[in-house]
């Protein structure tokens, strides 16, 4: 009886120390976590900041490059035909069998100029019209892809509220 006691205690923990890898989807998939704030002054991109942080999963694990590919893409869903703000994410060696990968990645993202949509030829960095123009209200529309080629979700940002002044 003790040593059936003995075996099964033995069995019991080999099969809770031998854990499934993850099974996440080929395609990486992101999701919204955070903003470090959600107010912003206007610029041309260097006077003001936030971070923006998404968690991310991938079932071969085979984000980033060694080479300088750009693999994470930032739109301003006020433009629609802008082009997206883009980053280098660092290189993920592949692990062996069980690939599956999940983290959080935080990014910041530098400040952009308010928009005024009823005169399209005005420049609110240059001229701030602050009675007019208070403040706007950007979001971003976020995705990454992988070494395959694999192109994740879309998710958005909260709002980031730009002081127009």
């Amino acid at each position: 009886m003790k040593s059936f006691f003995l075996y099964s205690l033995i069995l019991i923990s080999f099969l809770i120390s031998c854990t499934q890898p993850p099974d996440y989807p080929i395609e990486p998939v992101i999701e919204f976590t955070s903003l470090s704030r959600n107010f912003m002054n206007q610029g041309t991109g260097l006077e003001d900041s936030i971070i923006v942080t998404f968690s991310y999963t991938d079932g071969d694990g085979d984000l980033g490059s060694m080479n300088d590919s750009l693999d994470v893409y930032f739109d301003d869903i006020r433009l629609t035909d802008g082009i997206p703000l883009t980053y280098k994410l660092p290189f993920v060696p592949l692990q062996g069998t069980g690939n599956g990968i999940s983290g959080e990645i935080a990014i910041q993202i530098p400040t952009s100029c308010c928009i005024a949509f009823d005169n399209p030829f005005l420049n609110l960095c240059l001229t701030p019209l602050p009675d007019l123009y208070p403040i706007d209200t950007l979001v971003y529309a976020i995705f990454i892809k992988d070494r395959a080629g694999n192109e994740s979700n879309h998710i958005l940002t909260d709002d980031i509220i730009l002081n127009c002044n």
